[in-house]
């Protein structure tokens, strides 16, 4: 990629939340994965995401699951274990009509259970749903 079309990926990836010099855990990753999101994710980062034997504090951890995969509350739970204050989850889904497509209730409802919300979309992958899920805002007083 290069000129517009990069810079439109880069800033998709930005929305999520992808900034330089951010760590990225991955988990799940199998040969179905679009690799032009981890592509994108390590060049707005600034280097090649860490796999699942990485331990230490992670600033996002990009998820890939399909329905098949079993439990995603369970999934979204154990992808926070090296997350560090004030990460994020990035979930990455098959698009509706796809092989293993998760339900948008079904990962509200997993993110709400596992303490987080939904905190936008972004369309930089043509066969997965690629969603934002972080802490809530804690109630200002």
């Amino acid at each position: 990629m290069h000129g517009r079309a990069e810079d439109a990926a880069n800033a998709g990836f930005a929305k999520l939340g992808f900034a330089q010099g951010q760590i990225v855990q991955e988990l799940a990753w199998d040969e179905d994965c679009d690799d032009a999101v981890r592509e994108g994710i390590e060049s707005v980062v600034g280097s090649p995401l860490e796999d699942e034997e990485y331990t230490d504090g992670a600033d996002a951890v990009l998820v890939w699951f399909r329905e098949e995969d079993g439990d995603l509350v369970d999934t979204v739970v154990d992808a926070l274990t090296n997350l560090v204050e004030h990460g994020f989850l990035v979930l990455c889904t098959p698009r509706a009509g796809q092989p293993g497509a998760v339900e948008p209730s079904d990962i509200d409802d997993a993110a709400v259970t596992a303490g987080l919300h939904p905190a936008g979309v972004s369309n930089v992958s043509k066969t997965w749903t690629i969603t934002r899920l972080v802490a809530p805002k804690t109630p200002r007083r």
